[in-house]
């Protein structure tokens, strides 16, 4: 069965419609009403924008030219410049994430009424094993709304600055899509579907008639919070195959949020207030709904578990290193952001709602724009073996 998606928009009406509080547990949850993103095999997305042709072939944005230089001499072959040979074992990696993430839920279990409370160590296992087939299946599938979202950038962008990175990062996201594919299809036994929650964002991102909010959907927030978690994972895993895989993927993705970043500044110097507060609540609503995927109701769900007997407890119970956790995901969107005005804009709107999502913490961290070069793997390997 093939689905067609239309447009959801993300207007003032729709937006002072939802809950006033984004912990809600029936908000939370709402968004597993639609099952197509299980059930379907795929979908078809209906594009609203029109391709830009432009007779300017003058590079006049230095910035856009040195990223386009450093994307073609950082390419690398996700065939031969990683070892495929290495054997991967589950629950290895799985214990390496119960020294982490598993241990807030575990902390859960001897409460009245714990979800939890008829797990053994081999039920434990076998949650890390699925929270980790479930994290990497959303990076992947992350990185095919991210490949699809370039070339629609790469024909909708109105600079010839900005088309040329932009094929360079179509060719980047394939790549991600065929290792994150392989490694879980011939590591871990196959990839979850697609989370509702990304799987909307993700729509409404390419839905949008407005080229620049496809790149703020994409550019600034998923593949943002995307180069935190793989961050988080890499310094996490001992296992070689994945941090390998890890550290070359984080190095393009750099470049492809400060792509954003570079891009947008510029444009928004010339909005008007309305048209700032259009886009500070889109990033808002993109933020709610990556938060939103990390409670992971696909695995409980997988698991046997009620999630809202999860969600409840876990809100009940807060533990200190998941909020941490979360915080952290969003140390890259929050600065990016901030220098792109969108912070303070109408009367610090979105900085209001930062500061009740706990993550505000973050806004003067080094923005990507400013960091790309120096998360070059592929370039400082080369320069190793050279």
């Amino acid at each position: 069965m093939t689905a067609t998606i239309t447009p959801s928009g993300t207007s003032d009406d729709n937006f002072a419609a939802r809950p006033t509080d984004v912990n809600d547990v029936d908000h939370i949850l709402a968004a597993y009403d639609d099952k197509g993103w299980a059930d379907d095999i795929g979908r078809t997305v209906e594009l609203n924008a029109d391709a830009w042709f432009t007779w300017d072939y003058e590079r006049s944005r230095p910035a856009l030219s040195k990223l386009y230089e450093k994307a073609k001499t950082s390419q690398w072959n996700g065939t031969t410049d990683l070892d495929w040979s290495i054997d991967v074992d589950p629950e290895e990696i799985a214990r390496g994430l119960m020294q982490f993430s598993m241990e807030r839920f575990k902390m859960l279990q001897g409460l009245p009424g714990s979800p939890f409370k008829n797990f053994g160590e081999k039920e434990w296992m076998q949650v890390g094993v699925e929270m980790q087939r479930f994290q990497l299946s959303q990076f992947l599938h992350g990185e095919q709304g991210a490949l699809m979202v370039a070339g629609y950038v790469t024909a909708t962008t109105p600079w010839i600055d900005a088309k040329y990175y932009a094929a360079t990062q179509t060719v980047d996201e394939a790549r991600h899509v065929e290792v994150f594919a392989k490694y879980l299809d011939e590591k871990l036994g196959g990839a979850y579907p697609m989370n509702p929650n990304l799987g909307a964002l993700i729509t409404d991102t390419l839905t949008d008639s407005r080229w620049d909010l496809t790149y703020l959907g994409m550019q600034i927030m998923v593949e943002g919070l995307a180069l935190a978690a793989f961050g988080a994972m890499f310094h996490t895993t001992t296992e070689p195959l994945l941090k390998q895989l890890l550290r070359y993927v984080m190095s393009d993705e750099a470049r492809h949020v400060a792509f954003g970043v570079l891009t947008l500044r510029e444009f928004y110097e010339g909005l008007s207030d309305a048209e700032m507060r259009e886009r500070q609540e889109f990033t808002f609503d993109c933020a709610e709904r990556l938060r939103n995927r990390f409670f992971m109701v696909d695995v409980w769900e997988r698991m046997g578990v009620d999630p809202r007997a999860v969600l409840k407890v876990m809100q009940e119970h807060p533990a200190p290193q998941q909020a941490d956790f979360q915080r952290l995901l969003f140390s890259k969107i929050v600065p990016n952001t901030k220098k792109l005005g969108l912070l303070d804009a109408s009367d610090g709107w979105l900085r209001k709602r930062f500061e009740h999502l706990g993550v505000i913490e973050f806004e003067d961290w080094v923005d990507t724009s400013e960091e790309y070069a120096n998360l070059d793997a592929f370039e400082a390997d080369a320069k190793t073996t050279n």
